[in-house]
C-alpha cells in the first residue's frame, strides 16, 4: 500500500466506489460469482480504509503541540500554505464541506448582502479561471474589456471620431472658442450569470488540486462562452445590412471611414471562411491568402483594399437563419464588457436539473455563478454584416483585384 497519507485514503475510497459499481453490474446482469468477488473485494477497501483512518487519527494527535509548547512549530509540520496553493485548500475544504457561506468581509457576493447564499471563490483560484478563460479562442480578445468593482457605474468617454484637436492660436492672443467637445456616457449594471455542473460525490474524495481543476475548467469555459453571447447580442443589436456579395463588402469597409479602417477587420465564422475562400479575381488567383508576414494571418484583397480576415468557428458566432456573418470594423472600438471578476459556487445535493437527479443518481449539482455586463461604446465603429447562402455560392458581382502585394 502507498505511504499512509490522505491521498492514500481518498484512492482507497475511489477504488472502493470502482469497484462497487462493478458488483452492481455484476449483480444486475446476474453474474452471480463476479458479484461475489467484487463484494468481497469492496470488504478488504473497508477494512483498509477503517485502518489507514484510524492511523491517520493517531498521527494527527501524535503531532499535535503540547500545551507547555503550544505555538511553536513541530519540526515535522509542514509550513503554511501561502497564495494560490492557500487557496486551493481553502477551496477544496469548501467544497467537501458543502459551500458554507461566510459572513466575513470580502466574503460578499456583493456590496453588504450575500443575495445568492454562494460561497465566493477566492481571488487567487478566479486569477486563475481568468486566465483560463483567456487562454482559449474568445471574442473577448476583439472587444474593449474594463474590469470593474462596483455593482453598477457609468463612464465618460470621448469616441474617436468626436476628437476635435487643438485651434492655432497666436502669441499673446487668446484662445478663441471651438467646437464644443462631444462626450458620451456609458452606464453598466452587473448582472449575475449562472449554471449547472452534476459532480460526483467521490470528487470530494480527489485531491485538493483535482477538485479545484475542475471547478475552474468549468467557470473558465462558462465564462467564455457566456461573454461570447454576450458580445454578439450587443453586436445583433445593430440593424444587420445584407452585404450580398464582394461588391457590397468592400463598400461597408470604405463606409467606416478612415477613422476606424486602420484598425478594423472582417470577422466571419467557418462558412465564411468557406465562402471566402472560393472567391477569385479575373484571372483565378484566389482572393483570401495568408499574410507573408505572418502566414497564421489572413487577408482579403478587396480592390485597392486589404483586409485583415479573423475566423472563428460556427459554435462561438453561428450561421443563423441561412445568413453567415460578416462583421467588419473594430470591435474594440463598438463594444465593451464589463467584467467584475467575481465568481461563486453553491451545491445542491436533492435538486433535479433536466435529467440529473442528485438524490437518485449519488451525484451533486454545483451551481456556479459570475458577475458581468456587455454594452455598446460606439455602434459607428462596426458594421453587422451578412451573406446570405443563397447568394454564398456566387463569386462576389465581379469585382477583381491587384496581385497581393508581398
Amino acid at each position: 500500500m502507498e505511504k499512509i497519507s490522505k491521498q492514500a485514503l481518498y484512492q482507497l475510497k475511489s477504488d472502493r466506489a470502482k469497484a462497487l459499481e462493478e458488483a452492481e453490474t455484476a449483480l444486475n446482469e446476474a453474474r452471480m460469482e463476479d458479484h461475489a468477488a467484487k463484494m468481497a473485494q469492496v470488504e478488504e477497501f473497508n477494512s483498509k480504509i477503517a485502518a489507514v483512518e484510524k492511523t491517520l487519527a493517531e498521527l494527527e494527535r501524535f503531532r499535535a503541540p503540547e500545551p507547555e509548547t503550544a505555538g511553536v512549530p513541530h519540526p515535522e509540520q509542514e509550513p503554511a500554505a501561502k497564495g494560490y496553493d492557500a487557496a486551493v485548500k481553502s477551496f477544496a475544504a469548501a467544497a467537501r464541506a458543502g459551500f458554507p457561506v461566510s459572513k466575513a468581509a470580502g466574503d460578499l457576493m456583493s456590496e453588504g448582502v450575500n443575495d445568492d447564499g454562494g460561497y465566493t471563490v477566492p481571488s487567487d483560484i478566479v486569477t486563475k479561471i481568468i486566465s483560463l478563460r483567456e487562454s482559449k479562442e474568445s471574442l473577448l480578445g476583439e472587444v474593449r474589456v474594463e474590469t470593474v468593482t462596483t455593482k453598477d457605474g457609468r463612464r465618460t468617454i470621448k469616441k474617436r471620431g468626436q476628437h476635435q484637436g487643438f485651434a492655432t492660436v497666436a502669441e499673446a492672443a487668446k484662445f478663441g472658442k471651438t467646437a464644443t467637445p462631444q462626450f458620451t456616457v456609458l452606464s453598466y449594471t452587473i448582472e449575475k450569470r449562472g449554471g449547472y455542473l452534476p459532480v460526483t460525490n467521490e470528487l470530494l474524495e480527489d485531491s485538493d488540486n483535482n477538485i479545484v481543476s475542475i471547478v475552474q475548467e468549468w467557470l473558465a469555459d462558462e465564462a467564455r462562452v457566456t461573454a461570447n453571447k454576450e458580445i454578439l447580442a450587443v453586436i445583433q443589436a445593430k440593424t444587420a445590412q445584407d452585404l450580398k456579395n464582394l461588391d457590397g463588402i468592400l463598400t461597408a469597409w470604405v463606409h467606416l471611414g478612415s477613422t476606424f479602417r486602420a484598425t478594423s477587420k472582417l470577422i466571419t465564422n467557418d462558412d465564411g471562411l468557406l465562402w471566402l475562400g472560393t472567391l477569385k479575381d479575373g484571372n483565378g488567383r484566389y482572393l483570401l491568402t495568408p499574410n507573408p508576414a505572418d502566414p497564421h494571418q489572413l487577408r482579403l484583397c478587396v480592390g485597392p483594399h486589404t483586409l485583415p480576415v479573423k475566423t472563428y468557428d460556427n459554435d462561438t458566432i453561428p450561421t443563423a437563419n441561412g445568413k453567415i456573418p460578416m462583421i467588419l470594423g473594430d470591435l474594440r472600438e463598438g463594444v465593451v464588457y464589463w467584467d467584475r471578476r467575481q465568481f461563486a459556487v453553491k451545491v445542491f445535493d436533492q435538486a433535479v436539473i433536466g435529467d440529473f437527479n442528485a438524490a437518485e443518481q449519488d451525484l451533486m449539482l454545483w451551481r456556479g455563478s459570475l458577475r458581468d455586463d456587455c454594452t455598446a461604446r460606439d455602434d459607428e465603429a462596426f458594421v453587422n454584416g451578412y451573406i446570405s447562402v443563397s447568394s454564398s455560392g456566387q463569386q462576389g458581382g465581379g469585382t477583381q483585384t491587384q496581385e497581393p502585394q508581398g
